[in-house]
């Protein structure tokens, strides 16, 4: 973070200054634990746990202000609302930077693949800043612009929804220059009333550009594509057409290889992708896409997009065991879309050997879960996955569907937790085997993973 006083901290936010208006920011932290001298700590007010215990412990580790709602003993900055202070402190922060020197802001949107794409971007471009994991609402979002400075050339941002207005207001936080928008689908269908609504809610990061901005769309998905009429310019991607399109995608141990095709006529080379799975293709083409916004050279951009690996952790990670067990590890999230995209990720990567699917509750759905759990237990028996277990109740709709539609005897298995997936693995799991781990973040599936990764499971 570039350096601003207590005072400028003060006058952006709105808020009571009680401290020496001199004093040196050069960093922002919400977790107490994780504060450095010079930090200006947020003490957030949570359902567990309030911020504003943790101000002498932020102080000790050399908190220089804290941002508080309500008085403290200490130097800080007086607001109504912490969260929104933190969202106008970004706001005028990223000003700044615009202001003092050349910076590229990048929005990402969309029900899958948002975290992949801000990876790829965050190993390719130069100079850049991009969030830590998921920061992608309208927390995660402003201390990711408040982590650039004056040395950041490119700003990746993910900005996600979970209602109407919300990718809206995160934009009039960091206009942006090129705003990526990937797939129309299902995730936290819970908060809308259809995909089209989710499509709506989608299309306020196209909105969010500033004048002369750019609009990278996903030319494939049919709620993303009339998302250029919105668009000074856009720019598509897409599977055999679009301004940068694939061409004869087929896939190679589970990953995507496919010559990219762009609007000029240049055809790039032939490459295959290092992440594994074929819906990867979509990320990779969206990530080369900004990349060419951003004045990369077209060879060297595809070059490393194909070459960029994953980061973030439980998003398509395979781990292959000493005792010859594959695991697919991504149990970071879920959606009925990226669910499927998954298992068939599962049967390419193991090529013919026994697969073993172990999959939890999609949460966020709200009516439409019993539908799509019931979705999920049709596919992998149409898939011809040879055995699926099934964890915890929010699931167990899953597991019915899959005996209705033909899993009887041990291809299809019902447990209620996590404990009993794991001992029923250690059973069945022999040399040859590929196992994905899948399911929402909150189902806690996720320390599955690590066990089996790990090699207790």
């Amino acid at each position: 973070m570039r350096a601003v006083t207590a005072a400028w901290i003060a006058e952006a936010v709105g808020g009571t200054l009680a401290a020496d208006p001199e004093a040196v920011v050069t960093a922002v932290e919400k977790d107490s634990r994780a504060v450095a001298p010079g930090c200006l700590y947020v003490a957030f007010v949570g359902e567990r746990v309030d911020g504003h215990d943790f101000v002498p412990q932020a102080v000790a580790a050399g908190a220089s202000l804290c941002l508080v709602s309500e008085p403290v003993d200490a130097p800080h900055v007086l607001v109504a609302d912490v969260q929104a202070a933190l969202g106008y402190l970004a706001r005028a922060y990223l000003a700044l930077l615009r202001a003092e020197g050349e910076i590229t802001v990048i929005g990402i949107t969309g029900s899958n693949g948002k975290t992949t794409t801000k990876d790829l971007l965050a190993q390719v471009l130069p100079d850049v800043v991009a969030p830590v994991g998921s920061f992608n609402n309208e927390i995660g979002m402003p201390l990711t612009v408040l982590r650039a400075d004056a040395a950041t050339r490119f700003l990746v941002l993910e900005m996600g929804a979970s209602g109407l207005g919300h990718i809206a207001y995160l934009t009039s936080i960091a206009p942006l220059d090129v705003a990526v928008a990937l797939t129309v689908g299902t995730a936290h269908m819970g908060e809308y009333a259809s995909p089209d609504d989710v499509a709506v809610a989608k299309s306020e990061i196209v909105q969010g550009l500033v004048p002369g901005g750019v609009a990278v769309l996903n030319a494939d998905d049919a709620r993303v594509a009339p998302m250029a009429a919105l668009a000074e310019r856009a720019v598509m991607f897409g599977n055999g057409h679009g301004d940068v399109a694939a061409s004869g995608v087929t896939t190679v141990k589970g990953r995507a290889s496919f010559e990219v095709a762009l609007a000029d006529g240049t055809v790039l080379p032939r490459r295959t992708l290092a992440l594994v799975g074929e819906h990867h293709a979509t990320n990779a083409l969206a990530a080369l896409a900004v990349c060419l916004e951003c004045a990369l050279a077209p060879d060297d951009a595809w070059e490393r997009v194909a070459a960029a690996g994953p980061v973030s952790a439980h998003r398509m990670a395979v781990t292959e065991r000493p005792d010859g067990v594959t695991v697919i590890d991504d149990a970071y999230n879920a959606s009925i879309e990226s669910m499927r995209a998954a298992l068939r990720a599962l049967k390419l990567v193991a090529d013919g050997g026994r697969t073993v699917a172990v999959l939890g509750e999609i949460r966020e759905l709200g009516d439409a879960s019993l539908a799509i759990h019931e979705q999920i237990g049709t596919e992998v028996v149409r898939l011809r996955i040879d055995r699926t277990i099934i964890v915890g109740e929010g699931a167990r709709p899953a597991y019915i569907a899959a005996v209705r539609e033909g899993s009887w005897g041990d291809e299809a298995t019902y447990v209620d937790t996590i404990g009993e997936a794991r001992a029923l693995l250690e059973e069945t799991l022999r040399q040859g085997d590929t196992v994905l781990v899948k399911a929402s973040h909150g189902s806690g599936l996720w320390e599955l993973a690590d066990q089996l990764v790990g090699g207790v499971g």
